[in-house]
């Protein structure tokens, strides 16, 4: 196992190259690989949404207008608002008149726990709670073990005992835990298939 200090970075332009070289695989370009993701997304109904570890814009694609990103990469950042998208760094989203408390329905972080180690995830999640009014959402989203071996930046495997301990900690009440798009079996070859939970603050 990679000592976590041997890790690569994940806000480095690098990281947010490597993104980008990823989605733009030709048989993803072929097919509409994200439907079921885009799907699942939307009927979550989650409003008015800060997408926390936006990345490239992805979920604020999925989101059809109604989310701002925030993100660690600037250059990731940089790509999610070429592609038309809100997005800021951390220290511009809270410089900005956006980040009043109360004001986003949901918070949405997906792919992005499993990158720290579970005290800075609790942490990042506090960070950003008090954005979310009262009674609003929280979807986390993780990889399954598959999807957890693809990346040398993952530092910690995040199921459904360790996600809902997350929102424990964070004073959130899981509401549902849901194997996606295909049933839990799946995730140990399907490298796309994901933890979701769904809570609330």
């Amino acid at each position: 196992m990679t000592a976590p200090e041997e890790r690569p970075r994940t806000d480095v332009p690098g990281y947010a190259d490597r993104l980008r070289t990823l989605e733009q695989a030709k048989w993803k370009q072929l097919l509409d690989v994200q439907a079921p993701y885009r799907r699942n997304i939307r009927r979550l109904d989650l409003g008015r949404t800060l997408d926390v570890g936006c990345g490239l814009g992805r979920n604020l694609a999925h989101l059809g207008g109604n989310g701002v990103g925030v993100d660690h990469n600037e250059a990731s950042v940089a790509i999610a608002r070429e592609r038309g998208f809100e997005a800021y760094t951390a220290d511009e989203f809270f410089a900005g008149p956006v980040s009043q408390p109360g004001s986003f329905d949901s918070l949405l972080a997906a792919h992005v726990v499993e990158h720290l180690p579970e005290s800075d995830a609790i942490g990042l999640l506090k960070t950003y709670l008090p954005m979310v009014r009262p009674g609003g959402k929280v979807v986390l989203i993780t990889p399954q073990e598959r999807g957890y071996a693809t990346d040398a930046t993952h530092v910690r495997f995040c199921g459904f005992p360790e996600v809902a301990s997350l929102c424990e900690q964070a004073a959130l009440r899981v509401v549902r835990q849901y194997s996606f798009p295909f049933p839990r079996a799946a995730g140990r070859i399907f490298p796309y298939n994901e933890f979701v939970t769904l809570a609330r603050v």
